[in-house]
């Protein structure tokens, strides 16, 4: 809520400083945001060091949820690469659990969201392309810039192709980014306004009081989307990611 009563939904997003440290001119503060992330792996390493260490053959619940995450993260590889997109198992396995577990860190009331912002899934995605392109050029050589060139393209239209399949591939990084970025933003929003609603109305007297049950039903519809919508904006995330990286396998159309 903003100080003059009214509903302030962007107050969530603000990043604010918890131990203040400057070096050299360098704003270095340990904020929120980084506090976040320490807990996203913090809990990513309990769930794949501790799940993974006793490998029962009747596994708990710790033990199921990394093997159901090795899993699905290996299917989603070898589905858009094959058995060769293995190799790159350990970046994008590690990509898509802290991607999930920040978004779904991001649910618990108070808490803060770190893909919320866009300088954090930036981060990520130019990661992905840079990845992308090292590991294309070391690989293929000058051969990897054959996915800039259509094949059976004429003659007269190639440059054409070329400069629109250079820009694609610019833009990948740029959308990649906005996507988690713009439904992580908007979700949360959306969740800030209705909640305010209720407190507001159940604050009234007569016609609110009756009111107030019909935002607080869609704030639980809009909550329980949500995290549909965290699991799903990790998976996004990931099999793009998967493409993208196909790319520097296999270039070449």
């Amino acid at each position: 809520m903003a100080a003059g009563g009214g509903i302030d939904p962007i107050h969530q997003f603000e990043i604010k400083p918890i131990v203040g440290l400057k070096l050299f001119g360098l704003d270095l503060s340990f904020t929120n945001s980084a506090l976040f992330m320490v807990l996203t792996v913090a809990v990513i390493a309990l769930i794949t060091l501790f799940g993974s260490r006793q490998r029962a053959t009747v596994p708990g619940r710790l033990q199921s949820l990394a093997e159901m995450s090795y899993e699905f993260v290996a299917s989603t590889l070898t589905g858009v690469m094959g058995k060769e997109g293995m190799r790159f198992f350990p970046f994008v396995f590690s990509l898509f659990m802290f991607v999930l577990t920040a978004n779904l860190l991001g649910m618990i009331p108070g808490s803060f969201t770190v893909t919320s912002h866009i300088i954090v899934t930036a981060a990520f995605a130019f990661l992905v392309i840079g990845v992308v392109l090292v590991y294309g050029i070391v690989k293929h050589g000058s051969h990897f810039f054959g996915l800039f060139v259509p094949k059976g393209a004429p003659g007269w239209l190639l440059p054409f192709m070329v400069l629109i399949e250079a820009v694609s591939f610019v833009s990948r990084p740029i959308s990649l980014s906005l996507r988690l970025f713009g439904n992580m933003l908007a979700g949360h929003v959306a969740l800030k306004v209705f909640g305010g609603f209720v407190v507001m109305m159940t604050g009234t007297i007569g016609v609110g009081i009756v009111l107030a049950p019909l935002p607080m039903l869609l704030a639980i519809a809009l909550t329980a989307f949500e995290f549909l919508v965290a699991f799903l904006q990790a998976y996004v995330f990931t099999i793009l990611t998967c493409v993208y990286l196909n790319d520097a396998l296999h270039p070449g159309h």
